[in-house]
């Protein structure tokens, strides 16, 4: 029972680490599309003390307009799918702290789907921001932008390995005493 304790512990953090990153995804999205009208609507930038935020960042990053404007639109992209996967992952902890043990046949279904979704969401996310970053390369010359999400990958077939054992444990509860 120790070991289902401290289980029950790491779905605890879990479930905790993955509403923050859900709320700080969603922080970071609705920045960028503030970002992207606040470009659009405002000539020039936001004016903070006879300054302009674009004219601090054009300055401290070397950045322009069209620069700007592709790394806030890539950025909404990976908020937002980090913010649907985190909110998987959310769901996944509430239900196995309902359940009170990770060996349930629905608790290792949806651990197999977020483990699927690890891999599938950063992958499409990564590639609607490749489409994003080539269009704006299409309207004029664009610094190399970083939009590797490999990482998830392995994050991904680790939950899918765990949904294995998951459904394994489930099995072996479900069996009879004499049959094990």
């Amino acid at each position: 029972m120790k070991t289902l304790k401290t289980i029950q512990t790491i779905s605890k953090i879990g479930k905790i680490l993955s509403k923050i990153v859900f709320i700080l995804s969603l922080i970071g999205g609705i920045g960028c599309l503030v970002g992207i009208l606040s470009l659009a609507v405002i000539p020039g930038g936001l004016k903070i003390g006879g300054t302009t935020v674009y004219g601090l960042i054009r300055q401290s990053a070397d950045m322009d307009i069209s620069t700007m404007y592709c790394a806030m639109a890539i950025g909404a992209v990976f908020c937002a799918g980090e913010a649907v996967l985190s909110k998987f992952a959310e769901l996944y902890f509430k239900h196995e702290l309902d359940a009170g043990t990770p060996f349930t046949a629905a608790g290792a279904k949806e651990l197999l789907r977020l483990g699927i979704l690890a891999i599938c969401i950063p992958v499409g996310t990564t590639v609607i921001a490749s489409i994003v970053y080539a269009i704006f390369s299409l309207a004029g010359s664009m610094p190399d932008i970083d939009l590797d999400n490999g990482m998830s990958i392995g994050l991904g077939i680790a939950f899918i390995i765990m949904s294995l054992l998951c459904r394994y444990g489930a099995e072996m509860q479900d069996k009879p005493e004499d049959a094990q």
